[in-house]
């Protein structure tokens, strides 16, 4: 049996961790609320400010989820896998691009970086270390089946652990559920991965 050892919603100026508020804020927009979530984890990774808005929120969601359950840093760089999925791959930032070189302007390079949504889970992996399997996936709506199969394929080969994450953003909106899924119940939560429970976290905070 796998669990869900930890997991977070995050939306416009509001976190929550295992189902209760943790984090929340007064921003107008979603550029100011990643600056002030990052700034209350108090980090040092300088590189975040360079990300797009789909990296930072997974980047954020991680960070939140490992001082939630610290136990996962104690696995190997190569244990963890990481699975990701959303329903417009990374539509915001490609139109961002577009528009960068549009009449004549100039293509930015930051922004090109971007363009393909599993670099957020090159972002992750750099910053943790963590060199497992991982994989990005772009479906209509959330899929709580797919993720407790691929996790149950994952756990049963080589991977000790999985981070899991559905994320979505447009111009006004973040919606981002972040799970961690691990063969020991750490946080003595008692959630198994099943379909059935994880639909059911997925619908509430």
């Amino acid at each position: 049996m796998n669990y869900i050892t930890t997991y977070c919603h995050i939306a416009l100026n509001n976190c929550y961790v295992n189902g209760k508020l943790t984090h929340s804020f007064n921003s107008n927009s979603i550029d100011d609320f990643t600056k002030e979530f990052y700034k209350s984890l108090i980090l040092e990774y300088p590189k975040f400010h360079k990300m797009d808005r789909l990296a930072k929120t997974a980047f954020l969601g991680t960070e939140v989820l490992k001082k939630e359950c610290p136990e996962i840093l104690n696995y190997k760089d190569d244990e963890i896998a990481i699975l990701f999925s959303n329903n417009n791959s990374s539509a915001l930032t490609d139109v961002n691009f577009q528009t960068s070189y549009q009449n004549g302007g100039v293509p930015s390079p930051s922004l090109f970086v971007y363009t393909l949504p599993n670099i957020l889970i090159g972002e992750i992996a750099i910053r943790n270390k963590w060199y497992g399997e991982n994989m990005f996936t772009v479906a209509e709506h959330f899929d709580a089946e797919y993720f407790v199969n691929y996790c149950n394929v994952l756990l049963h080969k080589n991977a000790a652990a999985a981070l899991c994450g559905w994320l979505t953003i447009d111009d006004n909106k973040i919606e981002a559920f972040l799970f961690f899924v691990t063969k020991k119940d750490f946080n003595e939560l008692n959630l198994p991965l099943e379909s059935k429970q994880l639909i059911e976290l997925y619908t509430k905070n």
